[in-house]
C-alpha cells in the first residue's frame, strides 16, 4: 500500500533509498498548488465507500445550507463519470474561461460549480476514459479552475477509493471530510471503507450521515425503516465519530432533484452540520 501512503517511509524503504540520510524523513506534499484567482478557506470531501447512497445529494444539501448561513460555497463535482450536481440546480451552460482559467458556473442561489457535464458538448455524452485521466482533470477542476473568494468548497466524490478518491486527498488541501451511507446490511463495510482510506491519508473525519434512513407515515408521522433497522450509531460509536444526521426517503427533496431546483430546498435533517464546516 506504499501508494496511498503520502506521509511517511517506512526504515525499510529508507535503508535502499538513494537519497537516505538526506531527506530527514519529512514528509512529501503531493498537494497541487490552486488556481492564482481561488482563495479558498476551507476544502471538504463528501465520500462513501459506494454508489447509490445520494451522496451527491447530500453534498448540495451541505452547499444550500451554508448558502443560507450566508457562506461562500463551491462544489467540485469530482464524479466525472457520473455527474449529477448541474441538473440538480438546473444549471445547463457551457462553463467560460480566460487567461485566468475556467470558471465555474454560478447557479441561482450563487453556488458555483464545476462538472464535466459544463464542458461537454452534449450532457448525454459519456465519459468514456480511463482512470488516470479522469484523475488528471479532477486535479484541473483545482488547479485551473478560478474560484475566487470561497469560504467553503465541497468536493462531490465518486464512489469507493480509487483514483479520484486518492488524487483528491493528495492534490488537494482537504480539511475534513463527510461519509454518506445507508441503512443497508452493507453499511458497516460501506463505512469502514471509507473511514480507512480518509484515515490513511490523514483526512479528519467531520462525521457520518445516514440517507434513506426512514420514511415517515404521512398519516401518523410514524418512522418507517424501509432498508432495515440503522445501525448507524453503533457503527459511528465503535470507530469515534459523529453521527452528523439521518435523512429519511423526503419527497419534496426528490421532487426538487428531478425539478432542477435544488437550490430552493433546505435539508433540515442535516442543519447542525453547518457548526462543523465552519
Amino acid at each position: 500500500m506504499e501508494e496511498t501512503n503520502q506521509n511517511s517511509c517506512s526504515p525499510e524503504m529508507c535503508e535502499s533509498c538513494a537519497k537516505a540520510g538526506t531527506c530527514h524523513s519529512k514528509p512529501q506534499d503531493f498537494r497541487k498548488p490552486a488556481n492564482p484567482y481561488s482563495q479558498v478557506k476551507k476544502v471538504i470531501a463528501v465520500l462513501s465507500g459506494k454508489g447509490g447512497v445520494g451522496k451527491s445529494m447530500v453534498t448540495a444539501s451541505l452547499a444550500r445550507n451554508l448558502r443560507e448561513e450566508g457562506y461562500t460555497v463551491g462544489i467540485l463535482d469530482a464524479d466525472i463519470t457520473g455527474p449529477s450536481i448541474p441538473k440538480m440546480y438546473g444549471v445547463h451552460e457551457r462553463a467560460k474561461g480566460s487567461e485566468a482559467g475556467m470558471f465555474p458556473c454560478i447557479a441561482k442561489d450563487g453556488t458555483r460549480i464545476m462538472s464535466i457535464n459544463l464542458l461537454l458538448d452534449s450532457e448525454e455524452a459519456p465519459v468514456i476514459w480511463r482512470g488516470p485521466i479522469i484523475a488528471g482533470v479532477v486535479e484541473q477542476f483545482w488547479t485551473d479552475v478560478a474560484w475566487g473568494d470561497l469560504d467553503v468548497l465541497l468536493v462531490d466524490m465518486p464512489p469507493g477509493t480509487g483514483d479520484v478518491p486518492l488524487t483528491v486527498f493528495q492534490s488537494l488541501p482537504v480539511d475534513g471530510a463527510v461519509i454518506v451511507t445507508s441503512p443497508q446490511d452493507l453499511v458497516q463495510m460501506i463505512v469502514k471503507k471509507a473511514y480507512h482510506m480518509a484515515e490513511q491519508m490523514k483526512i479528519p473525519i467531520l462525521g457520518v450521515i445516514e440517507n434513506y434512513s426512514y420514511i415517515a407515515c404521512p398519516d401518523c408521522g410514524k418512522k418507517i425503516p424501509l432498508f432495515g433497522e440503522s445501525h448507524i450509531d453503533e457503527i459511528a460509536k465503535e470507530m469515534s465519530l459523529d453521527v452528523l444526521g439521518k435523512i429519511p426517503v423526503d419527497a419534496d427533496l426528490a421532487k426538487a432533484v428531478e425539478e432542477e431546483r435544488f437550490y430552493e430546498m433546505t435539508n433540515v435533517y442535516i442543519k447542525s452540520i453547518v457548526e462543523k464546516l465552519q
